[in-house]
């Protein structure tokens, strides 16, 4: 089939490996304009534009997918499918109806569970032991369209969202492969979403990302890993921001010193550890990155700024 690919972060660079792989023609990508990126706010192309360039692809960038010079661009194209993985803009009706089969949207949840901009973040924030991946129909709902087909993968205990997005990036890919080859054969069909079973996933803001350290220490560690690596799990001391990397709840059998009755955002500075208290059990920390800084292991942060036992991390109510 002639391809039109639309998707624009890293993410969707595997998807678009497995179709210059497949037996289809990529005649065309589309993905979101260049953006201002780095200190110097020059303009960066998505990874999407990047890897067709040097492939000499054509590459299109509406500033909204209902202009008409690119809905005029896409019907010369004849494309027979639009395959989506993370394009970031709604594509209208009128869009939608020129490609013969369709836009077939790559979404990394198990449909109906977490439609929206950030399925996995929300997956590991709520503690699920299982998600996957659909490729879809696109509609101009919220990813309602009927299914082609899903996977599933295993949530691991300490996944981050970068961990498992990754791998759904490179599963996925496969996934929507397979369809695009069904739906050329005639051997697939689109089946409608369930009703019951509905959740949504909103985008995670800066505030989301921020750690509650009066939650339970099993929510603190999910929420810190929710945010990793975007949009960056964050807390304060003396008034100053903390990236913080993944952490770690203990078992009270581990807890030493006065590690047992810190309260929420209390530190207890170890040898070789820092612990900061939750609203059940302390967590390790694991890395910590203070303003201008790079990245570095808590316990060598610690003795750098000179933290002591007593310290008190971000809000705690």
């Amino acid at each position: 089939m002639r391809l039109v690919f639309a998707g624009t972060p890293a993410v969707a660079v595997p998807a678009l490996d497995a179709i210059a792989a497949s037996s289809h023609d990529l005649v065309a990508v589309v993905t979101r304009p260049d953006a201002p990126s780095g200190r110097g706010r020059q303009l960066v192309p998505s990874p999407v534009s990047a890897w067709a360039q040097e492939r000499g692809i054509p590459v299109l960038t509406p500033a909204r997918p209902r202009e008409p010079e690119f809905l005029e661009q896409l019907r010369a194209l004849e494309p027979d499918c639009a395959p989506v993985v993370a394009y970031g803009a709604l594509v209208p009706r009128v869009a939608l109806d020129i490609p013969r089969y369709g836009w077939i949207n790559l979404h990394f949840s198990l449909l109906p569970a977490w439609r929206g901009a950030a399925p996995v973040q929300h997956a590991v924030l709520h503690g699920d032991d299982m998600t996957g991946a659909s490729v879809f129909l696109l509609e101009e709902g919220l990813d309602t369209g009927p299914v082609f087909g899903t996977l599933t993968e295993p949530v691991g205990a300490r996944d981050t969202s970068g961990d498992l997005l990754d791998r759904l990036a490179v599963a996925g890919a496969g996934l929507l492969v397979q369809v695009l080859d069904g739906i050329e054969a005639h051997t697939v069909g689109p089946v409608p979403q369930p009703h019951e079973g509905v959740s949504t996933a909103p985008k995670l803001t800066v505030e989301d990302a921020l750690v509650r350290w009066a939650d339970p220490a099993f929510a603190v560690d999910r929420r810190v890993r929710a945010c990793t690596p975007a949009p960056g799990a964050w807390t304060t001391l003396r008034g100053d921001r903390l990236k913080l990397g993944p952490v770690t709840p203990v078992t009270a059998a581990s807890v030493i010193g006065g590690g047992a009755a810190l309260g929420p955002g209390v530190v207890a500075v170890e040898r070789n550890r820092v612990l900061v208290g939750t609203g059940t059990v302390p967590v390790v920390l694991g890395t910590v990155t203070a303003p201008g800084k790079k990245a570095m292991p808590a316990d060598a942060w610690a003795r750098g700024a000179r933290l002591e036992s007593g310290a008190v991390l971000g809000v705690t109510s």
